[in-house]
């Protein structure tokens, strides 16, 4: 049975290399074989709408559309923060490929049994 393993994240576009790293992390997760969430949360959200990251890369890394793109083809879950959502007053019929909009109680779920995590 494979471990668990959560990549919270609170930027976006206003730290791209935050954002990418996170990603580029979560996707080295899920190659070790662990179970893995990217929680999205405070003005990470954004990164869960469609769109939003045309056109964004950091020098020295993969754009990060397609850094999310492989991570949720490879089985990833985006938790996106439903207050941190709803405050933004984004659209959840415009979600990105592995992304739902979740309570804090899903991640809590998540991580109950034991669950090594890391933030950005």
């Amino acid at each position: 049975m494979p471990g668990k393993f959560v990549v919270s994240l609170t930027f976006a576009k206003d730290n791209l290399d935050k954002a990418t790293v996170a990603f580029v992390v979560a996707n080295a997760a899920l190659g070790s074989g662990q179970e893995t969430v990217v929680f999205l949360t405070i003005e990470g959200v954004r990164l869960s709408i469609q769109g939003y990251t045309d056109g964004l890369q950091e020098e020295g890394f993969a754009p990060i559309q397609d850094l999310m793109t492989s991570f949720a083809g490879a089985g990833g879950q985006i938790y996106v923060c439903s207050p941190c959502f709803k405050k933004r007053k984004l659209d959840d019929t415009k979600l990105v490929a592995g992304a739902k909009v979740v309570g804090g109680a899903k991640l809590v779920e998540f991580m109950a049994g034991g669950c090594p995590s890391i933030s950005f």
